[in-house]
This record gives C-alpha cells, structure tokens and sequence, in this order.
C-alpha cells in the first residue's frame, strides 16, 4: 500500500507541474489523518488508464498472474501474449503492432516473410524480427522491448523521430504502404536479376502497376467514385484502392451507420456542378462512393479529431459509435461478389485523452475466444461486455475518454 501511494502522490505531482505523459487525469489530492502517516490520501482520477497502469505496477498484477487467469486448459497451444515497452510516448506504435499481430492473416506472411532469405535491414525486416520473437518465446506471457523497431523506425522517417505523442492512423497507414513499398521493390529486383534463356532481362509490367503484394491481398479493398448527370442519366465512374477507410462520426450512431453515410448520394448544383463530357457543359449531377470490392481485412478508421475554427486546433470528438463484434456489410456496399460479406471484430486500437496531441493509445484484441486489453507493457484478460466501455460518451462535450478509434474486421470467407 505504502509503494501504491507514493506512486499516486509521484503521478500527482507530475501532473501539477504539466509532467504527466499525456495529461490523461488531472487528481485532486488531499491529505487525510490515517494510520499511513502521510500516505493517507484521497485522488479523484477522469480515467482508469493511469490508475490501471499504477494498480498493475505496485500490486504485481504480472504475467504469472495472467497465464493463472487464462488458465493452463483455456490457453491457446502456440500463441503467446507479450505486452510491449513504451520508448517515450510509442504507445501509438505499440498499439497497432499488437492490433497487426493478432489479424491472423498478416502475422502469417510477416512471420514467413522472416524464414526467406535473410535481406538488408528494413522496416520491415525489423517487424519480421519483433514478431518472430513474440511467437518463439518459451514463456507463454510476457514483455518485449521493441527497441530495434522503434529505432529504425524513427531513422525512416523523421515525423516519428521525437518523443511526442503520434497518431495510430497515421502510422498504421505509413506502416502498411512502407512494407508494400519494400515487396515491390524486391519483386523487381528479383525481375531483373532473372534473365529469360535469349539473355533478356524479364520485363514483365515493367511498365506496368507493381503487382499487388500479401499486404494488398489482405488489407486492400476498392472504392467507386460515380457521377450521374442528371440531364443526359450519363454515370462515370472512377475506382481507388484503400488499405483502410477513414469515416465520419456522429453522436450515438454505429458503425454501420458511419459506413451508409460513407456512401452517401451528394448533390453537386451551382458553383460546384460536374461538368458532363457528353453534354459538353457543366450540369447537375448527382455523386456517390461505394465500396466496389472488399478486402480480407478492413481496418476502418473513425474520424475522432476534428479542426475547430473558434479555436483554432483539433477538438477530439468522443461522440459514442457502436461497433459490433460481428459486422454484416448489408447495403453498405456494391461489392457483386459478395454484397453480404460477415466480418468478425478482431482487434481495436482505443484513443485516452481529449485530444490528438495528448493522450494515450491501447489495444484490444481478440485472441481464439476470449479478449486482451495490451497497454504498453501491461497485459491483462477482459470481458467482451467491457468492450462497450470504448464505444466513447453520450454527451456532445470533447472530454476525456477511452474510444475506439482503428476498428479491424476480418471477413469469416
């Protein structure tokens, strides 16, 4: 108790003096007469993440006592969950690490990407090693420090080359086009280092797009831009890969809802009129985005962090968005394939805080049949019911929460 409450007045102090990672609680401390001494204390905290953090730090909540929760029969043969050490403020990266690791298909390919021939060091052959670590530990629970990673990295590039809090999205997005970036890369140079029987160099779509890679496969989905004049009913169409979608939010709605308003029809009249190759003149017309093919995996993004005139910097929008464990994409789409594709909610990558510049970031991630909350270092068994804890709050107020903000769903086919 005496080492819990010297870390609280530790915390309190931080926060007083604007120290506090993150500013995620503001306590209000009062001394009390107790038997403690100057340990009797009452704080008052706007969120459970620092309290977690301190509880499992001081209490001894460590990986024994998960592996005993989990219990030998109930946990997974071959898996194994290792929380992460947060590098200053990496708790963005850290977090989507974890959410990656546990979409099954992507583990995959980067843990057989690393039995290839060894390459030169990259993002990531740097990943392939952090993960490769994670699934050959001989201990089932743990933490890894993912040093190597962070440094390169931070060496890459210099948006995450400092130690202030970063977005997930924007990492999760230049991860993923990074690790594509390299595939293809490889691919061509094994083209031209394959020469055909007459001597020449293979240039097969030399010319051409780079052909998709198991990150394309995977996380890869296809949007169509359409446009109807509304004169001559003439409908073009424009399509665009995405390896995420990024949706407006509303106050008490669901992801469902956030996806139909995606694809809503827009009217484009007076200043902003299409103008129409077959009327040969601007005209009326009427715009919609639909989702024409979709991936293995869709990570949608939910738009939380929006610019504020009157005050000039982005506002967190804590609005509360449903998102279900099982997604059925029912009208919500155009893909012809399969229009009625089931999806099932595999991991969610949770914002704590009130804006985009403070805070913190966690991961939940559903492992076989049961739920992992990963806070940096700390890992810990979760209830799928606690999962509405970060569905974020019912008032219009920018405060702080714990709100899903990157949601991955995985298709069942």
């Amino acid at each position: 108790m005496r080492k819990f409450c010297d870390k609280i007045l530790e915390l309190a102090g931080a926060e007083s003096s604007g120290n506090s990672r993150g500013g995620l609680w503001a306590p209000v401390v009062v001394t009390v007469a107790a038997p403690l001494g100057r340990h009797g204390v009452c704080v008052v905290l706007s969120s459970c993440v620092q309290l977690r953090k301190v509880v499992f730090g001081c209490f001894g909540a460590n990986a024994s006592a998960l592996e005993k929760e989990i219990g030998p029969e109930q946990f997974p043969v071959n898996e194994h969950y290792f929380g992460l050490v947060n590098f200053g403020n990496t708790c963005y990266c850290n977090s989507v690490l974890q959410a990656l690791y546990f979409c099954r298909p992507f583990r995959e390919k980067v843990l057989a990407y690393k039995s290839q021939p060894r390459k030169k060091e990259s993002l990531l052959t740097c990943l392939a090693d952090l993960f490769h670590s994670i699934a050959t530990q001989k201990k089932k629970v743990g933490v890894i420090p993912p040093k190597k990673f962070i440094t390169r990295l931070r060496k890459e590039n210099e948006l995450f080359d400092n130690y202030m809090q970063q977005d997930a999205h924007e990492f999760l997005n230049y991860l993923l086009n990074t690790i594509a970036d390299i595939l293809q890369e490889e691919r061509k140079q094994e083209k031209q280092n394959g020469r055909l029987p007459n001597g020449n160099i293979d240039s097969e779509n030399n010319n051409s797009t780079p052909d998709p890679t198991w990150v394309h496969e995977i996380f890869q989905g296809t949007l169509t831009n359409e446009t109807r004049c509304l004169t001559c009913e003439t409908i073009s169409s424009k399509d665009e890969d995405f390896l995420d979608l990024s949706v407006d939010v509303e106050q008490n709605t669901s992801i469902t809802h956030c996806l139909r308003g995606f694809s809503n029809t827009e009217t484009l009249c007076s200043e902003y009129k299409y103008y129409c190759e077959e009327c040969r003149s601007k005209q009326e017309a009427h715009k919609r985005m639909k989702v024409k093919k979709l991936p293995m995996i869709l990570a949608l993004h939910l738009k939380r962090f929006k610019y504020m005139d009157q005050l000039h910097r982005y506002t967190k929008l804590s609005y509360r968005v449903v998102f279900p464990l099982e997604l059925r994409l029912f009208n919500t789409s155009g893909d012809a394939t399969n229009p009625d594709r089931m999806y099932d909610l595999v991991a969610v990558v949770v914002h704590c805080g009130s804006g985009p510049n403070r805070g913190h970031y966690i991961a939940i991630v559903k492992s076989h049949d049961f739920w992992l909350l990963f806070d940096d270092d700390i890992v810990e068994k979760i209830d799928a019911q606690a999962i509405e804890e970060f569905y974020g709050l019912t008032s219009d107020i920018s405060k702080n929460s714990e709100s899903g903000y990157i949601l991955f769903y995985q298709s069942r086919d």
